[in-house]
Formats: structure tokens, C-alpha cells, sequence
């Protein structure tokens, strides 16, 4: 009897392919994929993953287990259960990943290459910094704006670091004296957004990557007076010209009153005793003139 007759008598069709390549088996109305060998295809899916894990595993003629994941040679104890593309894909496996140096840096690239973006066709432009503690009814905040103004309106963008106090002044006196108001913020655990005078503002979770945008895109600084965060800012610059990692830089520090203590210190104590030379002293410069505070920028940064 054949086999088609055989098939028709019973009630069951029994289906294969002769060629070697995926057939169907159809018994008690049950359909089942088969793979080269008879096999379902879910186990020839299996031996495949086992056959391509261990291509990865071994090294022929080495003896050894070794993986290649990207640049990165693993062997031996060092080698990675799965591979790149599974781990990528897999949304059930563990999430404390993002809180890694490896996605730390990349959080670090994307916010240099946002800096980079916003500020590159920023023009001429001159970083302010003061204290964020300046009250608003204070003259030190009047001299803000009015520095703010003065740079503007000389044909300066005004960069600040967007928070309140003599920042905003700066940004305030930018904004009305008709020039571009950047803010450059930074994450704090207690302080604010940027001011509401600042056009044009980026947020940095990182201080030395808003530190490289306060110098990178300035022709110069103005340091009106302020703690720590002014400070840090100021000797930063100081020291980047001293080094001479930047070149044609000035800085003036705003308030004769105020700075000229620390200025005495630099001569009285870091010169005297040798740890500074006597030119650093002409490093920065000390006024109480908002014209002068501008000349001296736009002449010494070759505006």
C-alpha cells in the first residue's frame, strides 16, 4: 500500500521533507516544526546558541576560553556569560548599570557636546561672576547691571552662571543693554533655576564641564566680589593663565575695597615666601571703574 493511501486509511497525515531542510510532522492533529535532523526547531535554535557561545569561548589552539567583546579581550576567569547585544536586550536584567563610571562618562560627553552646541556661534564674549548672595536692593547689585550693560553694549555676550545675586545683575544689565544673556547652571542640593534675565541657558550636572564652557567661550573675566564658588572660579583662571593653557586672558576683579586684601595676601605672603613670582601680580587687575573694567577686557583679550 503507499504511503498516500496509508495516510488517507488512518486519518493522520504524516508529512516530511526528503530533502534534509525543515519538514512539518502533523500526527494526532498536532503540527510540529522540525529542524535538518528531525529535531524541533526550538532545540536546533538551542544547539545553534551553544555552538555560536562556544565560537566565542575558545580560542582554537589556545586551550583556553577567551571572548572578544568589542575592543576588550576576555580569557579564562574573565570571560562574560551572553553577549553584548543580549545584554542591550534584555529590559528584566539589573538597573544599577546607570550609576557606573562607563555611563558616567558618557553622561559627561553628551554634556560637553551640549555646551559645545549652544555656545560654538556664540560670538565675543566675557564671564561675569559674583556672589549668588548679592541682594537685589544693594549696590553691589547696581554694579552688576551696570557692568552687565557696559559689556553688551561694547559688543559682548554676558556669561553668568544663571543663578540670582550679581549673576542676575549681569545677565539684567546684558539683556537691557541689548546683548546676548547666557547662564551656564549648575545641579545644586539648595539653589534655584536660572534668573529670568538669562536668553540663553544650559544646566550642567558636572562643575568641571561648566567650568571648561565659562573659559573656553570667553574672551575674558570679570570677577565682581563672592565666596567660595568665586574664588574657585577666579584662581581656576588664574592659574590657567599662569600655566599659560590660555593665552591673552584678562581678568579684572571688580572692588578695590573688597579684593585688595586678597591681592596684599598674594604679595605679603605667596611672593614673599617664594611661592608665586613677582608677575603673577600682573595676572589680574584691580578697579572700581566699570569703564575701565571694560577697556581693560576688550584691549588685553584683543577684542
Amino acid at each position: 500500500m503507499t504511503e498516500a493511501s496509508e495516510t488517507g486509511r488512518t486519518g493522520h497525515e504524516s508529512r516530511t521533507a526528503h530533502d534534509g531542510r525543515t519538514g512539518y510532522d502533523r500526527e494526532d492533529g498536532q503540527h510540529v516544526q522540525t529542524g535538518y535532523d528531525g529535531a524541533t526547531l526550538d532545540e536546533a535554535q538551542d544547539e545553534a546558541a551553544a555552538a555560536n557561545e562556544l565560537a566565542e569561548r575558545v580560542s582554537y589552539g589556545k586551550g583556553w576560553p577567551e571572548q572578544h567583546t568589542g575592543p576588550v579581550v576576555r580569557r579564562r576567569g574573565q570571560v562574560q556569560a551572553g553577549t553584548t547585544d543580549q545584554r542591550l536586550l534584555d529590559s528584566h536584567g539589573p538597573t544599577d548599570w546607570v550609576h557606573g563610571d562607563p555611563w558616567r562618562v558618557m553622561r559627561i560627553q553628551s554634556e560637553f557636546v551640549e555646551g559645545f552646541g549652544a555656545l560654538a556661534e556664540l560670538g565675543p564674549a566675557v564671564s561675569v561672576f559674583g556672589s549668588a548672595r548679592t541682594p537685589a536692593d544693594s549696590p553691589g547689585y547696581a554694579t552688576g547691571v551696570r557692568i552687565g550693560r557696559a559689556l553688551a553694549e561694547a559688543g559682548f555676550a554676558v556669561i553668568t552662571g544663571g543663578g540670582p545675586g550679581a549673576m542676575e545683575a549681569a545677565n539684567r544689565g546684558a539683556l537691557e543693554g541689548g546683548g546676548v544673556s547666557v547662564g551656564l547652571g549648575i545641579e545644586l542640593p539648595f539653589e534655584q533655576g536660572l534668573n529670568p534675565y538669562v536668553d540663553m541657558g544650559v544646566n550642567f550636572r558636572y562643575f568641571f564641564v561648566r567650568k571648561t564652557m565659562f573659559v573656553k567661550y570667553a574672551r575674558g573675566f570679570v570677577v565682581l566680589p563672592g565666596g567660595f564658588g568665586t574664588l574657585d572660579e577666579l584662581f581656576e583662571a588664574l592659574t590657567l593663565v599662569q600655566t599659560k593653557k590660555v593665552t591673552r586672558f584678562p581678568i579684572v576683579l571688580f572692588g578695590t575695597e573688597y579684593w585688595g586684601g586678597l591681592a596684599s595676601w598674594i604679595r605679603s605672603t605667596l611672593v614673599a615666601e617664594g611661592k608665586a613670582s613677582l608677575a603673577d601680580l600682573e595676572l589680574f587687575h584691580i578697579t572700581d571703574d566699570v569703564d575701565e573694567a571694560v577697556e581693560r577686557v576688550t584691549k588685553e583679550s584683543g577684542a
